[in-house]
């Protein structure tokens, strides 16, 4: 038999930023949706989350930062998933990020960003919608 067929998507919480309660509501509310979370906790460095994505076969990213680092955590985000062949990997995310910054990240190919505001539901919605299982075998 092959590997599961659910969406596996690693959360992080990139930076120093402490601020955990958002994201591990995000986590749960993807875990209830049916989507496999492989969450890394706080503090986490675009290396270690992009080493943790390929290590866990994961279909998506998604990061959640609150401390204004957000242009630079997801272009290296980015750019660390092209150095390793997984450009197939899905980027979203959420946090304190400006309207006018959103037209940036997608330019650098981050496929979603949740603004303040957004519900688990939209959220799972999306993921859902928009991430589909590439690794999973048959």
């Amino acid at each position: 038999m092959g590997a599961s067929s659910a969406v596996r998507v690693v959360i992080a919480k990139p930076g120093l930023d402490g601020h955990d309660r958002g994201v591990k509501v995000v986590a749960r509310a993807l875990r209830d949706a049916g989507v496999e979370v492989i969450y890394t906790g706080l503090r986490q460095t675009p290396e270690m989350i992009v080493s943790a994505a390929l290590q866990e076969d994961a279909d998506a990213i998604g990061l959640s930062v609150l401390s204004g680092a957000h242009m630079t955590i997801f272009a290296r985000v980015m750019e660390l998933l092209k150095e390793n062949d997984a450009t197939d990997v899905t980027v979203f995310g959420g946090g304190i990020i400006p309207e006018d910054d959103i037209p940036e990240l997608e330019r650098l190919g981050v496929a979603k960003i949740f603004t303040p505001g957004a519900t688990t539901a939209e959220i799972g919605d999306w993921v859902r919608g928009n991430i589909h299982a590439v690794h999973a075998a048959g």
